[in-house]
């Protein structure tokens, strides 16, 4: 049998920068390894469809996406996973049930946070946001802990990760 992937999980609010860091990672990861996946919040959406924003929606929907990376990384693929997967329960079972995880959880200020706001979810008063008017379980035992509030660029990051790896 192959040898097992790696779950490498960026996580954080939204506009923390999750997907830039996570996606610069995966394409370093991938100049160098053929069987890399990358999953990114917004594509699991559309891969397993929608179904609210309730928590027992939004658990549902976590489960369905760790469930399926666990069973890439048991075939040998390293699998990049960019999401808030905002429930402390959610990054229990991943430590619990992936053998290869890696949690990097990207911190920012809010300050940073309301800076950034590409895509207006801090400042247009919506509702059911993650960190806003809706809990977010920080990260407790991540392996990594970023804080990215522009001090270093995404390249010095994933730079800096990668050493941490051992890749």
């Amino acid at each position: 049998m192959s040898e097992k992937g790696t779950v490498y999980f960026f996580t954080g609010l939204a506009g923390a920068g999750k997907t830039t860091i996570g996606g610069l990672f995966y394409q370093r990861l991938k100049a160098q390894k053929s069987n890399v996946f990358l999953a990114d919040g917004d594509q699991t959406r559309s891969i397993f469809g929608r179904s609210g924003y309730s928590t027992e929606a939004r658990l549902d929907a976590a489960r369905r996406g760790f469930r399926l990376w666990r069973e890439l990384a048991e075939q040998g693929i390293d699998v990049v996973v960019c999401s808030i997967a905002m429930y402390q329960e959610i990054q229990r079972w991943n430590r619990e049930n992936i053998e290869n995880y890696k949690e990097i959880y990207i911190k920012v200020t809010r300050e940073t946070l309301y800076r950034r706001d590409q895509k207006q979810l801090y400042s247009s008063g919506r509702k059911e946001v993650v960190g806003v008017d809706l809990p977010y379980d920080e990260p407790q035992d991540a392996d990594v802990v970023v804080q990215n509030d522009g001090q270093e660029t995404p390249e010095e990051i994933v730079s800096r990760l990668r050493g941490m790896f051992g890749l």
